[in-house]
């Protein structure tokens, strides 16, 4: 161990800053699970930009402000940029920069690991031992997605390990395990609610003990805990401004019997909870899943087993009521996009139909099996970006779509590949677009969607 030769006039405090120092950033380097194929195009001149730094998108919307993209291609899809060997894992990869985020598993161990978005190539890995079962014949595996915020970086892994690292060395700031600090979360399948950056508080939908809690994102104390006995979920907490005032929506209800679960509203500076409003499937087998999505004072919740589809409606003082309910608006855990007062979601358990409701009434406008020669949409996720909505059907079908009141019309269309469990949401920064191929030869590939 190497000796450091200090002045005898250095103060303690100065010597623990030295000690503590984050390490220098490297340079990213090639690894053996990673394959090169072909550098992308020059991003289209005036081409928008902006970072996909969360699984919901920049603002939590799945909307992106892109533009120039490639709104047509050969058979085979968009040319192939890299692609990297991973691991089990449903949590999508987050663009800030010039850093991509992405967690899986690995060989026994929840592997987080940062990777340069244009070449593939690495700048570091950080990974540690997790145990991992199944549930009705799946696996347990991360589903959450990392969130970056600044220069740092969270991840929730399936056994309640919640990581702040740096980002651009993989340092560990600081570390709690969910499950040992607040009380084990009731889920099949492990943790998988991805966490909230709320200024300088980092917002979780933490189960056990408390319902939702919030910690300093610098140093992971606990600022405040809000209690309810609605349980975690596979829900993620957005940000919401309802009546002029911030608050965070939280669909809560994990495996609990009796079966209970619902949409809070909490002030984020507090935790205090406003407001609340049942929803959750009758039966056992069954969690929230789909994030809130925040329609003015309203939000939409859905889920896929007996209930459906509701418009909930915020009052002033933060009373929730049901507007109108779908019971044909059911999504097992893909979150509908809400756009220019319609909601474009996939209903079924299986996700079989596209459906488009009025935001206002409830009316259902259309639903689609959407005809792709011969290839099952399923679970989709639905992103909009630059004029058009981008689809990737869960047996790996990327399309355009052009969604309106009046229908749905399909203008570009290929299969990346055929593989189940294809249920990450796209993400898509600096015309770059990261897919998770989560079965069949799992691994995350970025294709070059960059226009002319």
């Amino acid at each position: 161990m190497a000796r450091f030769l200090l002045p005898r006039t250095l103060k303690t405090p100065v010597l623990l800053l030295l000690l503590a120092a984050p390490a220098l950033a490297a340079a990213p380097q090639a690894f053996d699970r990673l394959t090169f194929h072909a550098a992308p195009k020059p991003l289209a001149a005036g081409a928008t930009t902006e970072d996909w730094p969360r699984f919901l998108g920049p603002r939590h919307d799945l909307h992106s402000r892109e533009t120039r993209l490639l709104k047509s291609w050969p058979a085979a899809g968009p040319k192939m940029v890299w692609e990297v060997a991973r691991g089990t894992g449903h949590a999508p990869a987050v663009v800030a920069g010039d850093h991509l985020v992405m967690i899986h598993a690995m060989d026994g161990r929840e592997v987080i690991e940062c990777l340069h978005p244009a070449t593939g190539q690495r700048y570091w890995k950080f990974d540690y031992a997790v145990t991992l079962g199944s549930n009705y014949g799946m696996s347990d595996a991360p589903r959450a997605g990392p969130v970056i915020d600044g220069d740092l970086v969270f991840t929730v892994g399936v056994r309640g390990d919640l990581h702040c690292l740096r980002l651009e060395t993989g340092q560990v700031a600081w570390k709690v395990n969910l499950d040992e600090e607040h009380g084990p979360a009731p889920l099949f399948f492990g943790r998988g609610s991805c966490p909230l950056v709320d200024g300088d508080r980092l917002i979780v939908n933490v189960g056990g003990k408390h319902c939702v809690a919030a910690f300093d994102k610098r140093t992971g104390d606990l600022l405040w805990s809000a209690k309810h006995p609605w349980h975690a979920s596979y829900a993620s907490p957005v940000p919401a401004m309802i009546h002029g005032k911030k608050r965070v929506l939280v669909f809560a209800g994990g495996k609990t019997e009796p079966p209970a679960g619902g949409l809070l509203s909490l002030d984020p500076g507090t935790g205090a909870i406003d407001g609340e409003f049942p929803w959750r499937a009758r039966m056992f087998a069954s969690v929230n899943a789909a994030s809130p999505v925040v329609v003015g004072n309203a939000a939409f919740v859905t889920e896929s087993y007996t209930e459906g589809g509701a418009m909930v409606d915020f009052a002033a003082d933060g009373s929730a009521k049901l507007r109108w309910k779908a019971e044909r608006f059911a999504s097992q855990f893909t979150t509908p996009v809400a756009h220019d007062g319609y909601l474009y979601g996939v209903d079924g358990t299986a996700g079989t139909e596209m459906v488009c409701y009025d935001a206002k009434t409830g009316r259902e406008m259309w639903r689609d099996s959407i005809d792709m020669e011969g290839a099952r949409l399923g679970r989709a996720s639905l992103v909009h970006l630059d004029g058009a909505f981008l689809c990737l059907g869960a047996q790996g079908t990327l399309l355009w779509l052009d969604l309106s009141p009046k229908g749905a019309t399909i203008l570009a269309q290929a299969q990346l590949f055929r593989a189940p469990e294809t249920w990450g949401v796209p993400t898509v920064s600096r015309g770059l677009l990261f897919v998770n191929q989560n079965a069949m030869g799992s691994r995350l590939i970025c294709y070059d969607l960059r226009g002319e």
